[in-house]
């Protein structure tokens, strides 16, 4: 077991929030949280892992193997988690258990019982219940559990669970805050590193590991994410990932990386140029995305709404990019007729928290954990985090004006809601032109 991790939040938090999401489970009722299972990397190797999101939102416990039941009889909702038995054989091999008699009390639940026991305990357990809240998207692994959860004769009604916790998870904490402020310092430090390490002739690969060792070096291990390095026309690949392509003279770097601090995600994207100067086809349409990014920055706000703010955002672009010649004609056409989204292809941002696509609806007036909805009219309120990230992208296939060609350019940061307006988790990142590239001078001959 990871113990670094129980330091990070009291456990007395986990509690809470078990208490608040048993206050909203039917009476006579209980709810099933799965752990991650371990992942095979390739015969006998694992991948790292990672607990699931919900459970460790719910336990603080980063063990595979184990099951959360939060049973609510006559309004009085107790916790029992299962989770594998002390094994010093297996502890041996592959690191220490926490066990069954010390859960209770290092966990603050109300009783462990082992995981090998579920299947009989939990028909024990919730005899008369009628009614079960799951997860139909359940962690890979615990597909089996689920399904033998969901026939148990005595259930009469199953709920969708994720609706309930992802409104939770919406709303930061102040410890939550605290940890996503670190989370984007650290975030941050890495991206400064990496401006500072970009040569022309240097791998992608070799500025992406350079991301992860100052991500290291500040007490995150992780990655938050598969790490985003490319150079020239790669960065118009919005997911590219491969990050082995050599770096040319007079292109420009985008970088989209975050680390994971104490489980929660940072989330940065910069582009500057490989030799440390910006062209200026290159700035031009660079400080458009700027432009409309410190806009959005500006009015996410309390009250307002992302597709209010993305509205905006799209007509600046298409004006932008008209005044630019990249696109031609009636500025109101264009919009009708969504000419960015040959440049302009994503939403202006997403919740960020345990993961870096995070938990919670983003309609109005709806709880249904619809997290992809296209349909962005929620209104912002104080403890939300989400990202802000426009981006340009014009291929070297593009019909746009050569001197424009091959550009990609996306400028995200991080913000936090407030109750007067917001707080950017990631501002020691510069992206002022003139910034980058001081910065980067003053890094020649210094790696």
């Amino acid at each position: 077991m990871d113990l670094a991790y129980l330091a990070a939040l009291p456990m007395e938090e986990f509690a809470t929030r078990r208490q608040r999401l048993g206050e909203q489970l039917a009476d006579n009722s209980v709810a099933v949280i799965f752990s991650a299972q371990e992942q095979t990397r390739n015969n006998d190797c694992t991948y790292p892992f990672r607990q699931d999101s919900n459970f460790w939102y719910l336990t603080g416990f980063n063990e595979p193997e184990a099951v959360l039941l939060l049973i609510k009889r006559d309004s009085l909702c107790k916790s029992v988690l299962f989770l594998r038995t002390k094994d010093p054989l297996m502890e041996t091999w592959n690191g220490r258990r926490l066990g069954i008699d010390a859960a209770p009390s290092t966990l603050n639940v109300d009783a462990a019982f082992d995981i090998e026991d579920f299947q009989a305990k939990f028909m024990e357990l919730t005899a008369g219940i009628p009614t079960l809240y799951r997860r139909k998207n359940a962690p890979v692994g615990a597909k089996k559990r689920t399904v033998f959860c969901e026939k148990a004769p005595q259930f009469t009604q199953i709920l969708e669970l994720a609706p309930l916790i992802d409104e939770m998870r919406l709303f930061k904490s102040p410890a939550e805050i605290a940890l996503m402020q670190q989370a984007g310092q650290i975030s941050a430090l890495g991206h400064i590193h990496a401006m500072e390490c970009t040569r022309p002739n240097r791998m992608e690969y070799e500025i992406e590991q350079a991301l992860r060792n100052e991500f290291t070096r500040h007490g995150a291990r992780y990655e938050a994410y598969s790490s985003i390095v490319a150079g020239g026309d790669n960065a118009c690949i919005l997911h590219y990932t491969e990050n082995d392509a050599p770096l040319k003279d007079g292109e420009l770097l985008m970088i989209d990386a975050g680390c994971e601090f104490a489980m929660y995600a940072g989330d940065i994207s910069r582009t500057f140029p490989i030799n440390g100067k910006f062209t200026e086809p290159q700035k031009a349409i660079y400080e458009l995305v700027l432009k409309v990014q410190k806009y959005a920055i500006e009015h996410l706000v309390p009250g307002n709404t992302i597709q209010q703010v993305n509205d905006n955002v799209v007509r600046m672009m298409i004006e932008g990019l008209v005044e630019l010649g990249i696109l031609h004609g009636d500025i109101d056409e264009l919009i009708a007729q969504d000419a960015h989204r040959a440049f302009y292809m994503h939403g202006l941002g997403h919740w960020l928290g345990l993961d870096v696509h995070d938990a919670g609806s983003y309609s109005k007036g709806s709880n249904n954990g619809d997290r992809n909805s296209k349909k962005r009219d929620r209104s912002l309120e104080p403890n939300m985090v989400l990202t802000v990230e426009p981006g340009i992208y014009i291929s070297k296939d593009s019909n746009a004006p050569e001197q424009y060609r091959g550009i990609g350019v996306r400028i995200e940061d991080n913000i936090l809601i407030t109750p007067t307006g917001n707080k950017v988790l990631t501002s020691a990142v510069p992206k002022e032109v003139a910034e980058i590239e001081a910065l980067m001078q003053a890094a020649q001959g210094k790696y």
